[in-house]
């Protein structure tokens, strides 16, 4: 390959950051209400991940503040992620948990993307104009090119691998676009095309008040999704209250989908199958025919079993700030240390001259 510049090709052995490893990426915004959606869709996966691959699980908060934020609750929804993740099961000495702020690697990352990445590629980016609306002319310039920073989060680790939902694809890709033009401008092979991880078990949560939206924080109906911190009396009656039809649990004799006509019921089968950890074909063969009213009963146990002790732990160590801290700032000063030469790397592949006094002794 032909590189478009006149940097000399550079072998993977002299890549500081070392070969490249099976790492995943993750993150999570510190936006306030986590929620059933983000546990299922997830954190619950993150957990899992831990036994076969290497992972860095960030609360992406330079990312939140595309939108404004509130700082005091900024900073407290950043510690509630944390919260959730060492709650939910992710051990801190197995995998890395930080805050995406206290690595600057991937705000220097991104700018060096931005200068990659072409105008094109984000102008096709969906989730920009459904989050920009109908005021585009004043969505912040953070919300336009984050795609180039998620591209920076994920290759400032060469991540080979990131779980992601249907929303996240189209960004995923672009992460793959960015790190095959870096190779091919500076010819070289030093970032990996990352490659997603799409779990069978990963629920697309909707919406418990309209089962064709998806459960969001930002619903201003509390009603409408099932928050991490809920107490149990809520998330009973949240389940109860949720919307369905007046027809009987489906059998499973029919297709069934978010786009059929009975959404809210693929919706509550679908978090019921999630939680329980069954097939499809199970919920039908318990439920189907009956009433909805059994199922719901049968979920809220399922989800008080399940969401309880994780909403108990992540209440008590909300509690304790300082331990969250502590595992945040231990976790960015190993994230740092696999970061920051990678980034030194890329400045030497584009050709930046190392003349501050941080790159002493580098």
């Amino acid at each position: 390959m032909t590189p478009e510049t006149n940097g000399a090709i550079r072998p993977r052995s002299h890549i500081k950051g070392g070969p490249i490893v099976s790492r995943v990426f993750s993150g999570v915004q510190p936006t306030g209400n986590l929620h059933l959606g983000n546990y299922l869709g997830a954190i619950k996966n993150f957990v899992r991940l831990q036994d076969n691959y290497e992972c860095i699980y960030c609360v992406v908060d330079l990312h939140a503040i595309t939108a404004w934020q509130s700082p005091s609750e900024l900073r407290q929804n950043t510690r509630e992620v944390a919260a959730a993740y060492l709650a939910a099961g992710v051990d801190p000495l197995r995998s890395i948990i930080f805050n995406q702020s206290a690595v600057p690697v991937h705000a220097e990352l991104a700018w060096i993307f931005n200068c990659v990445a072409r105008m094109g590629w984000l102008n096709r980016m969906t989730q920009f104009k459904e989050k920009a609306g109908k005021n585009r002319e004043n969505a912040s310039v953070g919300l336009y090119v984050y795609p180039s920073l998620m591209a920076a989060d994920i290759l400032a680790y060469r991540a080979t691998h990131v779980p992601v939902g249907e929303d996240q694809k189209q960004h995923l890709e672009l992460t793959r676009d960015i790190a095959q033009k870096f190779n091919y401008d500076f010819g070289t092979d030093f970032f990996p095309i990352v490659e997603p991880l799409i779990f069978d078990s990963a629920a697309r949560v909707m919406s418990l008040r309209d089962g064709r939206s998806k459960m969001s924080k930002s619903d201003p109906s509390d009603n409408s999704r099932i928050n991490i911190t809920d107490d149990l009396d809520t998330i009973v009656k949240k389940i109860r209250r949720a919307k369905t039809d007046s027809e009987p649990v489906p059998d499973g004799s029919k297709p069934l989908g978010t786009s059929s006509s009975r959404p809210e019921a693929f919706n509550l089968i679908e978090i019921y199958s999630a939680l329980g950890g069954l097939s499809k074909s199970e919920v039908f063969a318990e439920f189907g025919g009956r009433p909805f009213s059994e199922l719901k009963a049968r979920l809220a146990e399922v989800a008080v079993e399940t969401l309880g002790p994780l909403g108990d732990e992540t209440r008590r160590l909300m509690r304790e700030p300082g331990e969250i801290d502590r595992v945040l700032r231990e976790g960015a000063e190993r994230a740092e240390t696999i970061a920051r030469p990678v980034l030194m790397d890329v400045y030497d592949i584009v050709g930046f001259l190392k003349t501050g006094t941080r790159f002493a002794g580098i």
